[in-house]
Formats: structure tokens, sequence, C-alpha cells
């Protein structure tokens, strides 16, 4: 299967080389993030892609000076709701709505339930919540890349407060949750790039209940 193949090709890339991805295979990362499946179909998150090379500086000191967030083509934050609310709620039912054109009753009263739980909910516990989805789309996102013969680097070692205040994260709802530098791996410079993939074996993994 070539997908599985792709998988078994791409690895966390420990340096990049600074080469530019083409913007079509970019556009189908993001198209694969975007497309992703989250709870209830509410999408708690946005996507940053930077390429200017001085947010990448800044960014880079707070990542635990890793390289990749500056030699990498493109760095995606996936930024997830800070909390959620009635409007946030409401805008991706009535897209629904549009967008489908007719409203469904069941739709509706599953909107209702939604409005009397997660707006009353603590605002850290609808983050933790609306990070879990954006990692969804940020999985899919390293999948389409090695679909694309594309490098990724996923990095959760950053400080997610000093990131939200060099992207002004929280003045609009946001907390960064997690990093994907996007670019080529450095054959010369990777410590990583010539090593086996590890992974426990299928039956150390995996449980049948039949």
């Amino acid at each position: 299967m070539e997908l599985l193949d792709k998988l078994k090709w791409r690895y966390a890339a420990k340096a990049m080389n600074g080469k530019k991805v083409p913007q079509e295979k970019i556009d189908n990362i993001i198209e694969a993030a975007r497309l992703a499946p989250t709870s209830s179909g509410l999408q708690p998150f946005e996507i940053y892609v930077i390429t200017n090379q001085e947010v990448k500086e800044k960014i880079r000191p707070v990542a635990w000076n890793q390289s990749v967030i500056t030699d990498c083509s493109h760095l995606l934050v996936f930024a997830a709701w800070d909390t959620y609310t009635a409007d946030r709620i409401n805008y991706m039912f009535d897209l629904t709505n549009d967008i489908r054109g007719f409203k469904n009753e069941g739709w509706e009263s599953y909107r209702q339930m939604l409005l009397g739980s997660y707006p009353q909910k603590d605002a850290e516990e609808n983050f933790n919540h609306a990070a879990k989805q954006a990692y969804i789309a940020f999985s899919e996102a390293i999948t389409a890349a090695a679909f694309e013969n594309v490098d990724t680097t996923p990095l959760e070692g950053f400080d997610p407060a000093a990131v939200d205040e060099i992207l002004g994260l929280r003045e609009k709802g946001l907390r960064s949750a997690v990093l994907l530098p996007i670019g080529y791996r450095d054959d010369t410079n990777d410590w990583l790039v010539n090593l086996p993939k590890v992974r426990k074996s299928t039956e150390d993994l995996v449980t049948v209940i039949d």
C-alpha cells in the first residue's frame, strides 16, 4: 500500500536544509488538516502558517532552540480555541445549515445540548478538549506531508505562553497547542536520518477482542 510505504519513509526530521516546499504541496497538507474529523464538527482551532523568517527566529529560542524552527520551509502552529462559547458553537451549526441548505430537528436539538454544556465548563477543560481536536488535524497534516514526500517534525517542546505572545494568540481567543515545521531533511546534519524506524510490534501494540 503506497500510504504505508510513505509512513515507513517518514520520521521526525532533526535537521532541515532550508529548501522551500512547493506551494501546491503545502496547500494539499493544509487541506488534509482542514478535512480532518473533529468532535461535533466544530473545528475548534486555527492553523497559522509561518514563512516569515523574523517570526521563526523569535520562536526558535522559546522552542528549545531547535534548528528546524528556522530551517524549515513553513512552520505550522496549531492554535486551539481557549474555550467554547455560544458564538463559536452557533457559527459552526449555522455554517452547516447554510452549506446543506436545510435545518434538521435532530441537529438543532444537538446544538442546544452543546450550548447547554460546553460554555458552562471550565475554560481550561474546554481548551484541553479543543487542543485534542487540533491534534487530529495535526496528525492528518503529518500523513499528508509524508504522502507528498515532504518532511515534518512534530514539536511539543516549546513554551506555549511565549509563542502565544509572539503571535498575539490570546487576544484572538486562541492558545498554541503544537508546532509542525515542514521542509526537507538535511541528509548531512540529521543524526536520525539513516537510523531504522523503531515501533512496537503489532502483537505488543494491538489487542483484538472478538
